[in-house]
């Protein structure tokens, strides 16, 4: 329980009334969730407004209300005009919890591509070194063993921070989670005390939310700039920035933690060097400021080597040992939907990847191409109710990479699929003649034609939704998993 005044102390207040010293038992912005001692914070959500249910939440019981512009309330019952219920939101949701990110070790990842897989690599070095690790991501949330659902990226923060306290009260000591731009942007974070951020990439995606580049890399930044006010915890802040990506000067320029960078290319402290990329995996030599280090990864592409270095760096900046990060970094036998391997005993490649920005497709379609004895078949397509504009991008990056490409349905949402499809066409017409690709809108039927094409050498890209079990078809959630499907092509026609 904690008095309305002690969660709103840190608020931006415009107004206040009623009794602050009215205890509350929990928080809540979904008027459904509601119950008798809980206050209800107003936010404005795309579809629809907090702020319209608050009569609902008072029916279910709701102590008070925290909203950002009037409500009617009755007699007795407080209110908080703040000037900004989501930031509220999350700031009230951390004093609930007894701000449960002081007690933790805690690495944010952000960046457009290699979230997951160098999350996946930080968990399994804190694990070597005998921690208790908690894991928020794309795929699943986990605390030490125990694997929970995930609904966004990024939880709301009410939720985040539930889902801390929990942690701390089981033990773990070290989270590492990824930070997606939405978050950043939309303040699902603040009030959490982040002891490392990492910074993988930027490249084009998001732009229906963001508008343009610029924000997007702004929101990207908030990351980093919140680790000189995260001063409580007594242990340095560590930005790891990735040296070799365009933007790692503003991100370097945004924070005043120490910085470590990595890289193949550029001046960097972590630095891969001697690259031997192979099939299913890659070897390199990595200089670190504790010495250098021979790691050989089970996981395939250069990108694959970025992410192990990001982990490497979040290592060596908490202290532990070199061979302690060598024997977590080999241990990963894969991150699932990621260059992921479907085999029925067929003499071609099937690889399942989460791959749907341009940079993501374009990176698993080269690392394809480095093992690759026939010809590399991508199949893919485009989210619906998302950016337009990397769809013909995207197209022209299949195209010109792949021996051959087949354009089929992601997740259309509420768009036509056809017309995702024909936006994706235009850049594929730039680059091929119709004898290089298929339209093929049924995704079974289109994984089913590149498993029917295949021939000995050959590799097979499913690209774009990887772990993902479902398709979204206007408001209506149908299973599907391209490993699933895959495997039931493979068997059919192999």
């Amino acid at each position: 329980m904690k008095s309305i005044y002690d969660l709103i102390i840190d608020l931006d207040i415009i107004e206040t009334k009623g009794n602050l010293d009215t205890m509350l038992s929990c928080l809540s912005y979904d008027s459904r969730k509601v119950v008798p001692g809980c206050g209800f914070v107003c936010v404005e959500g795309f579809k629809s407004d907090g702020h319209k249910y608050v009569p609902s939440a008072l029916e279910q019981g709701a102590t008070a209300v925290i909203a950002q512009k009037p409500v009617e309330v009755p007699e007795g019952v407080p209110l908080v005009i703040v000037r900004d219920t989501r930031k509220a939101l999350a700031l009230m949701s951390t004093a609930m919890n007894d701000y449960p990110s002081r007690k933790l070790t805690m690495v944010g990842v952000t960046g457009t591509n290699g979230k997951t897989t160098t999350t996946y690599l930080v968990e399994r070095i804190f694990e070597e070194e005998g921690y208790k690790v908690g894991l928020i991501g794309t795929i699943i949330n986990k605390i030490d063993k125990k694997v929970f659902p995930v609904t966004n990226t990024t939880p709301e923060s009410l939720d985040l921070q539930l889902l801390l306290k929990e942690m701390v009260d089981t033990g773990v000591t070290h989270v590492v989670m990824e930070v997606s731009s939405h978050a950043l942007e939309l303040g699902r974070t603040e009030g959490v005390e982040f002891d490392n951020a990492v910074f993988t990439n930027v490249s084009q995606d998001h732009l229906d939310f963001h508008g343009n580049m610029e924000n997007y890399l702004k929101a990207k930044a908030k990351l980093f700039a919140a680790l000189d006010s995260n001063i409580r915890k007594k242990i340095p802040k560590y930005a790891i920035i990735n040296a070799d990506d365009p933007s790692a000067k503003t991100i370097i320029e945004a924070t005043k933690g120490r910085i470590l960078t990595y890289g193949v290319k550029n001046d960097c402290d972590i630095k891969a060097f001697n690259i031997n990329l192979r099939a299913d995996r890659a070897a390199f030599d990595v200089a670190t400021p504790k010495g250098d280090l021979y790691l050989e990864i089970n996981l395939p592409g250069m990108f694959n080597i970025y992410n192990s270095l990001a982990a490497l760096a979040v290592g060596v900046s908490r202290d532990i040992g070199l061979g302690s990060i060598k024997t977590a970094l080999e241990s990963v036998k894969g991150v699932p939907g990621r260059m992921e391997k479907v085999s029925e005993g067929q003499e071609f490649s099937v690889l399942v990847d989460y791959a749907h920005t341009p940079d993501g497709l374009e990176n698993i379609i080269r690392a394809a191409r480095e093992f690759a004895r026939g010809r590399v078949i991508t199949v893919f397509g485009c989210g619906g109710d998302r950016d337009r504009t990397k769809r013909p991008v995207m197209g022209e990056i299949s195209a010109r990479l792949s021996d051959y490409s087949i354009l089929t349905s992601d997740n259309p949402r509420t768009e036509d699929p056809f017309f995702i499809i024909s936006q994706i066409e235009e850049g594929v017409r730039k680059a091929v003649d119709r004898s290089k690709y298929s339209v093929i809108p049924d995704r079974r039927e289109a994984i089913g034609s590149a498993v029917k094409m295949a021939e000995a050498g050959d590799v097979i890209l499913i690209a774009g939704k990887g772990h993902e079990t479902y398709q979204i078809v206007n408001d209506k959630v149908n299973h599907f998993d391209d490993r699933e499907v895959a495997r039931e092509m493979l068997k059919k026609y192999n």
